[in-house]
């Protein structure tokens, strides 16, 4: 199964599509960010198994690879 190419690299994209796919990237990158703040975070009331921050990695890294970032 074949990803159909971003319509940038079709060359058929105008200002305002290109402005909303950035504004969509910048989006998500700050989503992963989120996760991934959350997956590291140290609060001293509370532990947080290895576990989970590697699922926040994960999902960080999931978020960035459906963007195609």
């Amino acid at each position: 199964m074949t990803q159909n190419p971003p319509e940038e690299a079709r060359g058929a994209v105008g200002p305002d599509a290109r402005l909303n796919r950035l504004e969509a990237q910048v989006a998500t990158l700050a989503e992963a960010v989120r996760v991934l703040a959350r997956g590291l975070e140290d609060v001293p009331s509370k532990d947080v198994p290895p576990e989970e921050t590697a699922r926040c990695a994960r999902l960080a890294h999931e978020l960035l690879l459906a963007q195609h970032l």
